[in-house]
């Protein structure tokens, strides 16, 4: 049983890694983080209300430029490795490519959880100072945040949950459809 979904694991990752429609996607969406780190970098001392709303998207969008293009070397590594096996027609099922670089994963996985614990204080930090003013008051000089920075911190966060939600739902129709599958494989 184990042995049948590992070699199914495989196969499903070995397909979507090796998809060009998977690396463009990557390289479109590397365009997010990358905007979040310039914004923030532009933007360092223009949120005096919040100072941690342009970190939040400095250092998230540094650890996501990160995070995508460890993503498309591992992608273009499984390529490589999967053209390799056609070419000389391994199809041994204990050599699966993941198991020879286990320490990636580890580095995946701290990773996608310093960018989810980096989502909710940015949702803190943007949200606790909502619709600032976007003009430094007179009596006030302090109480201001920048108007581009902020409403792009929003419309990150936006496109983020919504995201987020999608690939929730995604999952669960793929489990829904696997179980499915399996029960009708089993009778």
């Amino acid at each position: 049983m184990t042995a049948g979904l590992e070699k199914a694991c495989h196969r499903c990752i070995s397909k979507i890694a090796s998809n060009a429609c998977l690396i463009f996607g990557l390289l479109n969406f590397l365009a997010l983080p990358l905007s979040m780190a310039f914004v923030g970098m532009k933007f360092l001392d223009d949120c005096p209300v919040q100072p941690l709303i342009p970190l939040y998207l400095l250092v998230g969008g540094v650890v996501g430029s990160l995070k995508i293009v460890l993503l498309l070397f591992d992608s273009a590594r499984m390529r490589q490795l999967l053209s390799k096996s056609v070419m000389i027609d391994d199809d041994d099922d204990d050599e699966y490519p993941w198991r020879q670089n286990a320490h990636r994963y580890y580095i995946h996985l701290t990773l996608s959880l310093f960018l989810f614990l980096w989502f909710i204080l940015g949702n803190y930090w943007v949200f606790s100072a909502y619709l600032p003013n976007f003009i430094p008051p007179f009596h006030h000089p302090q109480d201001y945040c920048d108007k581009t920075l902020y409403l792009f911190a929003v419309g990150v966060l936006l496109v983020s949950h919504t995201v987020l939600v999608l690939l929730i739902f995604c999952s669960c129709c793929i489990y829904c459809c696997s179980k499915q599958r399996y029960a009708a494989e089993e009778d």
